[in-house]
């Protein structure tokens, strides 16, 4: 398990991270959400190991990662620029890491090869960016690391490769447990492959949900007998207000549950409360924050 306790970061003297706290369960596939900017791949670099906190505590089962190779031999990190590889044909990249991480799978790198068929005595500078996003994730995969992290996983991947990828993604989890960890733009890729999404903004968690189980925010269209304002709903953790005549659409950071626990005293003649989706949640949190989320949408 990684444990991140109010985890802060500067670099240049900007604050990136402001006080970060997550759990990431062995096995799990965990979705980072979030604008440029929002700390997305700083988080990702401290996970690795190739950042030092500042201040709080990260653990990955039960050990600091910073300075120490005998934990960095369990993760593998697929940074969203690939330009470091071009040199290297994928014979080469692939021996390169596999100096470096003794549970390396010649049959495996081979089997996921075949599969997507990459040239493997061509240079990477001949692929196109798609093609070397393959080459370095199924390297990230056979060298069998407990975690693996990649920002900006589908960036440059045509829709079959999309799909080849996540399956690849899947048996891994499946077959040896290993735990994913994948920053994205991409809403739908996220709550199709991760069973956990966490949202980032401006250095901060401002959401941590299971996808299929987004209970912790909801949107309810109510009518009362009575007429209020927004500051009337104070008793709810409000990201959105609007009101059409006698119809109220709130949109809570509670619980069904709470949120008509709440509700209760004002004696509504019509309420009904559905949880939002993924894509849902992050557009109302992203709007509440000031941040035109239409461009996150593919």
């Amino acid at each position: 398990m990684i444990k991140i306790n109010n985890l802060v970061k500067s670099i240049d003297k900007n604050e990136i991270l402001k006080g970060i706290n997550l759990e990431i369960k062995i096995g799990s596939a965990f979705g980072l959400l979030g604008s440029n900017g929002a700390g997305k791949s700083t988080l990702l670099r401290l996970i690795c190991g190739i950042y030092e906190a500042d201040s709080g505590e990260l653990t990955l089962d039960g050990k600091p990662v910073f300075d120490r190779p005998d934990i960095k031999e369990k993760i593998f990190f697929i940074n969203d620029e690939t330009v470091q590889f071009t040199g290297y044909t994928l014979k080469e990249l692939k021996n390169f890491y596999k100096s470096y991480y003794p549970l390396f799978s010649e049959e495996l790198f081979e089997s996921l090869r075949q599969k997507i068929n990459l040239p493997l005595n061509k240079k990477l500078s001949t692929f196109s960016k798609g093609m070397k996003r393959q080459a370095i994730v199924i390297v990230g995969i056979a060298c069998r690391t407990e975690y693996l992290l990649l920002d900006e996983a589908f960036d440059g991947l045509d829709p079959t490769m999309r799909i080849i990828v996540k399956n690849i993604i899947f048996d891994a989890i499946v077959d040896r447990q290993t735990t994913f960890i994948i920053s994205s733009h991409n809403l739908r890729e996220i709550s199709e492959i991760c069973d956990t999404a966490a949202m980032m903004f401006d250095g901060k968690i401002i959401f941590c949900h299971e996808t299929d189980d987004m209970n912790g925010i909801c949107k309810i269209q109510a009518a009362f007998p009575e007429v209020y304002e927004k500051e009337d709903f104070s008793e709810l953790d409000l990201v959105s207000y609007k009101k059409n005549q006698s119809i109220y659409t709130l949109i809570v950071r509670n619980t069904r549950e709470e949120a008509e626990d709440k509700l209760r005293s004002k004696n509504p003649a019509v309420l009904d409360i559905v949880p939002l989706t993924l894509e849902e949640t992050f557009i109302y949190e992203m709007e509440a924050h000031g941040y035109d989320s239409g461009i996150t949408k593919e």
